[in-house]
Order: structure tokens, then sequence, then C-alpha cells
């Protein structure tokens, strides 16, 4: 009998909780998949504020046929961490479709996963990704042969309705979006910098100045090592 598809979500510390949990309620509605979030021997995930636990072990997983990589404040620490980086590669390679939602594409071209790969990111780190040589994208989802990424953080949700469309049809993806009644009519137009109000996104750059920074680092840390492998 073959194994039921199977999509693994690689967690790490300080992961978004949204950016992983949106693409799983979705896909945990799938019939026949089996959906694994796990992370590193199995430990606990802190993700704002929230604990995770009872994962499965990522260091045992060998393959999946989706591997869906979340983003958040922890990505730079992940994508400088060689065994999560090692098992996001051995992954990859044997994956139908290698995918990610908001920050989670920069450790996927961190991994050297994306060269030459059109890739969107959250709108504050979109243009990172061509450190890594992947072509930025500003849609929301975005798809370069098997690699299917989604923009920032709520973006996971209209990405797992393309993954699901892909896999197994628009009309299961549709019957999924309707039993969880996802028609989202937001209050304000300020989701996308382009749309926010001037004052708005100003606001939101200096609030994240001093994250931006440690980030920025790792990034550009995690850039020279991919890029001095290759």
């Amino acid at each position: 009998m073959s194994r039921p598809l199977t999509i693994v979500i690689p967690l790490y510390q300080n992961v978004t909780q949204l950016d992983f949990t949106g693409p799983y309620q979705f896909f945990s509605k799938l019939p026949d998949v089996r959906v694994i979030v796990a992370s590193l021997n199995a430990e606990p995930i802190h993700a704002d504020g929230l604990t995770f636990s009872s994962l499965a072990d990522l260091s045992t997983l060998n393959e999946c046929d989706v591997l869906c990589v979340p983003g958040g404040g922890g990505c730079g620490d992940a994508m400088e961490n060689p065994v999560y980086l090692a098992k996001i590669r051995q992954l990859a390679s044997g994956a139908r479709y290698i995918t990610s939602v908001c920050t989670g594409s920069l450790i996927l071209a961190a991994a050297g996963l994306l060269i030459g790969k059109r890739a969107t990111c959250h709108w504050a780190w979109r243009d990172t990704l061509a450190l890594f040589g992947a072509i930025p994208d500003s849609g929301r989802v975005v798809r370069d042969g098997n690699i299917i990424t989604g923009g920032g953080v709520t973006a996971g949700m209209d990405f797992a309705l393309v993954v699901i469309s892909e896999l197994f049809g628009a009309d299961l993806a549709q019957q999924i979006q309707l039993g969880l009644e996802y028609s989202p009519e937001p209050p304000f137009n300020a989701g996308r910098p382009e749309t926010a109000p001037a004052a708005i996104v100003e606001s939101v750059m200096t609030r994240n100045t001093s994250d931006r920074a440690k980030r920025n680092a790792s990034f550009e840390r995690a850039a020279r090592t991919l890029n001095s492998a290759r």
C-alpha cells in the first residue's frame, strides 16, 4: 500500500505561528494526506507567546511530497543553523513541491533552493531574496516550476488554497475555502505598503528598526555562506 501524500512543516524557535497554523488549518482538511509539523529533536517551539509541543522529530524525517517552510522572527537563526538547513535541503531534494510562507522563502533561499527562481516574501524583507540569487516578486502567491511561495503571514491562507488546487483541483480547494468561510473583508485597505497610508508604513518600519538590523546581519552572513559555497 502506498503511503499517503505527506506535507512537512519544519518549525524553529520564534517562528510566526500564523505562518504555519493558517496553512495547516487548510491542509488538515485534505483527504488521505498526512501533515507533519516537526522541529529538530522534537523540541517544543515558542511562537508569538504560544508553545507548540508533541511535535515530530525533524531529524528523523527523510522525505515528503510537499515541504512548507514558515517564516518568523527566528528565521535568521534558522538560516544559520547548519543542521536545520541540511534537513531543508534533504527534504526538498525529493519533494514534488517546495513551498514557503512569509520569510520562509529566505530560508529556502539560504539553502540554495531559489537561485534564479522567482519568489515572494513579506514585503519588508522581499528584496533580501536577491542576496541569495533569487528573483524577488511582489505577488501574493508566486509559482516558479515546483516552487510556490506565499507573501507575508496572512498570505499563507491564499497560498494554501493555491497548493491544494495544484494537488487536488480547484473544486476541492473551493469546498475547503467555503467550509472554513474564508472570505476576508478587512476594515482597512492597509495590508500592503502600496495601499497603506504613508504614516502607517513609516510607523511599522520604525517600530521594526532594531529587529531589522539583527535580521539583516543574519541574512547577510547566510548569503555569504551560500555564495562562498557556489
